[in-house]
């Protein structure tokens, strides 16, 4: 049996995620605003900085909307790569303890899967607008 990629398994949980996201009751602008920019700047934070950094950022980020953001952005990198431990506490050490072609292998779906959330953001959060 030949087996193709299918783009979907990508886009899919992308958009699943922001959709569940965007949808929750009680959610002000400034919220919704917030996981509309850091998904919109994922990939250029990863090919800036990188995903240790990122997954650091991840306890730092005060901005609710923003860390939800990165916390899905990790649950999807972990079940799309199949790498456990990356969306947990444990995502730092794991992702040290990579081997060379492991990190650099993860980072490449990594960025692709960034891709996708800067896509999707724009789509599905297409009326909220502003900084923030």
């Amino acid at each position: 049996m030949i087996m193709s990629f299918d783009p979907r398994t990508i886009s899919t949980p992308v958009y699943d995620v922001l959709t569940t996201l965007r949808s929750q009751p009680n959610q002000e602008n400034t919220r919704l605003k917030e996981q509309k920019n850091q998904a919109v700047e994922l990939y250029t934070y990863l090919s800036t900085w990188g995903m240790m950094r990122l997954k650091a950022e991840e306890t730092a980020l005060s901005q609710e909307g923003k860390k939800q953001i990165v916390i899905k952005y990790f649950e999807c990198l972990e079940n799309l790569s199949g790498v456990n431990n990356l969306a947990n506490s444990k995502g730092l050490n794991t992702l040290k303890t990579l081997n060379t072609d492991e990190y650099l292998g993860l980072t490449g779906l990594g960025l692709q899967l960034a891709q996708e959330f800067g896509f999707w953001a724009s789509a599905i959060y297409h009326d909220v607008t502003g900084e923030d």
